[in-house]
């Protein structure tokens, strides 16, 4: 009985420890995701700036405007950081939109708003990876410990699942690109030309040469015959 007691004891105290080690665990990815929203936040009351000061260049750019409105309103209904993910990767691809449409306006592009907007976006997008870049860490940190045994016996009892990783397009870490020319058409090949057939050669034969009349040799002409 008192062995009994003692083993019951054992994984109980073994239970513990590991529900208070995934319990800190949960509880810094929940402040890391925090810490991804405010400043998502910090940018989505920075895009109706941009929008109002790029209008007042272009106005006639509304279709460019309004996709950046759209992409920025299903960004802040994102709820869980798979659907997130993929709502901000879409806003910044609209983001990227508007600074390739300023290289046709000089005058924006000069306006002290519209450069201090670019700043502070600047400052909030590397904010926001160095967020993405803890999350994640503290995720993998999570799921690890959930996974291995022994934990992984008692993770799914104590109702601990797998976080998702918040994670950017690989077009999202890439300068903006502008171009005005059309570079991904490949030039028009042309034609290989056909070889010409090659005709065997037939060995010459000498064409016959004219045979020419010998002149009379002057020594032996015959004479006349004397009267």
């Amino acid at each position: 009985m008192i062995y009994a007691l003692i083993v019951l004891a054992i994984i109980l105290v073994f239970a513990v420890g590991v529900y208070n080690g995934l319990i800190k665990l949960k509880n810094k990815v929940n402040e890391a995701w925090a810490d991804i929203d405010t400043q998502l936040k910090r940018r989505y009351d920075l895009i109706p700036n941009f929008v109002e000061t790029v209008k007042g260049y272009a106005s006639h750019e509304a279709g460019t405007l309004e996709k950046v409105v759209q992409a920025r309103t299903q960004a802040m209904g994102a709820q869980n950081p798979k659907d997130k993910e993929a709502a901000e990767n879409m806003l910044s691809q609209t983001l990227k939109s508007i600074f390739a449409l300023a290289e046709n306006y000089p005058e924006l592009k000069a306006n002290q708003n519209f450069l201090e907007l670019q700043k502070a976006l600047k400052e909030i997008e590397e904010h926001i990876q160095l967020s993405r870049r803890y999350y994640n860490a503290t995720v993998r940190d999570f799921n690890t410990k959930i996974q291995v045994f022994p934990n992984n016996l008692l993770a799914g009892i104590l109702g601990f699942i797998k976080r998702d990783f918040f994670q950017a397009d690989d077009s999202e870490k890439e300068n903006v690109k502008v171009s005005f020319q059309k570079t991904d058409e490949a030039p028009a090949e042309t034609p290989a030309e056909a070889p010409t057939p090659q005709v065997p050669e037939t060995p010459e034969t000498p064409a016959p040469t004219p045979e020419t009349p010998e002149a009379p040799n002057e020594e032996q002409a015959p004479t006349p015959p004397q009267a």
